[in-house]
């Protein structure tokens, strides 16, 4: 192995950058002629480990390599497993909720009883969740160390929670949820978060009972600082499995029941997870309080991992002023919601019990709290028909009432065991063939403004679990080559903001141009301001929020603690990519250039000159030192700014 790692150190001194996939592959297959056995071959997966191993553990050897800092960070680029994941600037980590009664009764929603309600025991988050009990400290610890294995830097690391409607679930739970996730994060630095004390990794199954935890008796320990080997013993010996047969073996019975209509999804998890249940007893020790969370919060603004995004899932109906005022004092920043649709007969006719009145209204409220939206949004529902979903679609992208930062844009899946599949059975619904489905998505990203994220395309439904439908992984690149055709045959470069996002590309600061894009909302005059490449291509933006002052005070008189004053900006995002740079080192490409601070003394201008006293944002926990080198101080749910 360690030839191999000094081969590519002297390709990289050759050719003065990290070298391209198809250059490393050379050297692999030259180092892998005349090895019959896979289990010697050599490999980009089994390189990094090697080479981060000798790096920290082996100074001798890493002393022989004479290797510089700009080689080590030329070395771990073209190692690094999966570059995507950290190319837009920040580790992105998704923790799943446990399995819960659901307020809903969706057609097309998932019923896997070992999940929450819409999710499937085969989905990656899903099965790491399951490997650790939903458990979100396990969760998160595991998916660090799995992070770090690939080579990603972790300083920088956005939550994402999902698991269907949050406000479902019991207010305690979530509080102690979030307090587990940011503990996480700040215990990882403490005891070092490549591994724990029972080496289990973030691909583990083993259903053994936890290794040695100090010859204590964790069922007595208090739970609240709990290590990992301490807190997976704890869940063994209460009987919680976290082994995939063991898990399908339980849950079967309960399963075949739901897929036959016998009995509903809320009845089995009531079966599951019940009052005899050992995950009764374990619900007893999963809460927490406010004042709890602000303690890990305190830790978290100096954390190693610091946490920059803090992303929610709930549905548009269970968004309130009091709820929104909870996520936000838990340290959320982006609030995902799953529309679905816009057209009332399609939300009727699929049992989705939201109006686009309350969709509006979420979007409303959401805004004005400073929140990014996040929309799901699904094509190919029991009664939608493609020329609807494209003008649907136009209606979310374009109405002053919606209008999302973001989107989940992604065919309707046929899962077995939903209430889609009898409308399959009598033809009532078909799903689009992949010519109507391809031109549906092209269409909506070419409708995309350049203030709108589209995230992604498909559910990671294994094709296993899907009926019918699509099941291309690729769709989206499919798509976009379609959307790519159409906007040349229109002259109509597409404008969405992952088609133009910089990444890891190199940008030249001199290069770069300012662009302020300006529109209104319902409740708001937004501006998205934006680096641009002279190809369009974005280098970082700042979503800057207006309120209209009679809004603020109606909800002011209507809430009464309502947390926003009339003549208050906000800025509800600042992201500039560029590969993640460690947060005391020399960043790569356009982050760490001074791009961002450039934009929030922009947005405090126009603020100014828009007759706004004070400018608020709506901060994550990891960024308050940020925000407070820019003079933002911390006031109530925010960081506020005095404008001069």
């Amino acid at each position: 192995m360690e030839d191999f790692i000094l081969d590519i150190l002297a390709r990289i001194r050759e050719f003065e950058r990290a070298l391209t996939a198809n250059e490393l592959e050379d050297i692999v297959r030259t180092h892998n002629q005349g090895i019959r056995e896979n289990q010697s071959h050599i490999s980009k997966r089994r390189a990094l480990p090697f080479f981060l191993k000798v790096r920290e553990s082996d100074p001798q050897r890493w002393a022989s390599w004479n290797i510089t800092p700009n080689e080590d960070a030329l070395l771990l680029q073209t190692l690094r497993m999966k570059p995507r994941r950290t190319a837009s600037g920040v580790a992105t980590i998704t923790v799943i909720t446990k399995p819960w009664l659901c307020s809903g009764a969706c057609i097309y929603c998932p019923n896997d009883v070992r999940m929450p309600k819409s999710y499937l025991h085969n989905e990656p988050a899903c099965q790491r969740a399951e490997r650790n009990c939903f458990d979100p400290f396990l969760q998160v610890s595991s998916r660090l160390r799995a992070l770090e294995s690939m080579g990603h830097v972790t300083d920088k690391i956005e939550l994402i929670v999902l698991g269907g409607t949050w406000n479902d679930y019991p207010e305690g739970y979530r509080i102690w949820f979030v307090r587990e996730l940011f503990r996480a994060l700040n215990d990882a630095e403490e005891h070092g978060s490549a591994h724990d004390r029972n080496g289990r990794s973030d691909n583990g199954d083993d259903d053994s009972t936890a290794a040695d935890t100090g010859g204590r008796c964790t069922t007595t320990l208090d739970f609240a600082h709990q290590n990992e080997a301490e807190r997976r013993a704890f869940y063994d010996r209460a009987g919680i499995s976290h082994n995939p047969e063991t898990l399908a073996c339980a849950c079967a019975k309960a399963q075949q029941r739901v897929y036959e209509g016998k009995e509903s999804h809320a009845q089995a998890i009531r079966e599951l997870y019940g009052e005899n249940h050992p995950w009764q007893h374990v619900s007893t020790m999963q809460t927490a309080t406010l004042d709890d969370v602000f303690r890990e919060h305190g830790r978290n603004v100096n954390a190693a991992h610091r946490n920059v995004g803090l992303v929610i899932e709930t549905r548009p109906d269970s968004i309130n002023c009091e709820s929104l005022t909870l996520m936000r004092a838990l340290g959320c920043t982006k609030i995902q919601m799953g529309v679905q649709s816009l057209n009332e007969h399609v939300l009727e006719a699929n049992k989705r019990h939201t109006s686009p009145e309350q969709i509006a209204q979420a979007f409303a409220l959401c805004r004005l709290f400073g929140f990014k939206s996040h929309a799901h949004f699904m094509a190919n529902l029991f009664g939608a028909t493609p020329g609807g979903d494209v003008s649907d679609f136009r209606t979310l992208v374009s109405d002053k009432r919606f209008l999302p930062d973001e989107v989940k844009m992604y065919p309707c899946a046929l899962i077995d065991g939903t209430g889609l599949m009898a409308h399959y059975a009598d033809g009532t619904w078909r799903p689009y063939n992949e010519r109507e489905l391809v031109g549906v998505l092209a269409d909506n990203v070419l409708a995309t403004p350049p203030y709108t994220r589209i995230s992604r395309m498909i559910r990671d439904f294994s094709s296993g679990d899907i009926v019918d439908g699509n099941k291309k992984v690729n769709l989206r690149e499919v798509v976009e080559a379609e959307a790519d055709r159409l906007a040349a045959q229109n002259d109509a470069p597409i404008q969405e903001i992952r088609h133009r996002e910089l990444a890891g590309a190199q940008t030249e600061i001199g290069e770069l141009s300012l662009i302020d894009f300006e529109y209104e909302t319902s409740n708001t005059n937004e501006h998205f301001l934006q680096w641009v490449t002279p190809e369009n291509r974005i280098a970082g933006f700042l979503r800057l929020s207006l309120p209209c002052q009679h809004e603020v005070e109606n909800l002011q008189k209507t809430e009464g603690a309502f947390p926003i004053e009339a003549g208050q900006a906000m800025i509800r995002e600042v992201h500039v990519y560029g590969k993640v740079a460690q947060l005391h080192g020399e960043g790569q490409n356009a982050q760490h250039r001074g791009l961002g601070k450039a934009l929030v003394e922009r947005a405090c201008e126009i603020a100014l000159d828009a007759g706004y006293r004070s400018i608020n944002v709506i901060s994550a926990i990891g960024t308050r030192g940020y925000y407070a080198r820019l003079g933002f101080e911390q006031a109530g749910l925010y960081q506020r700014r005095t404008l001069r």
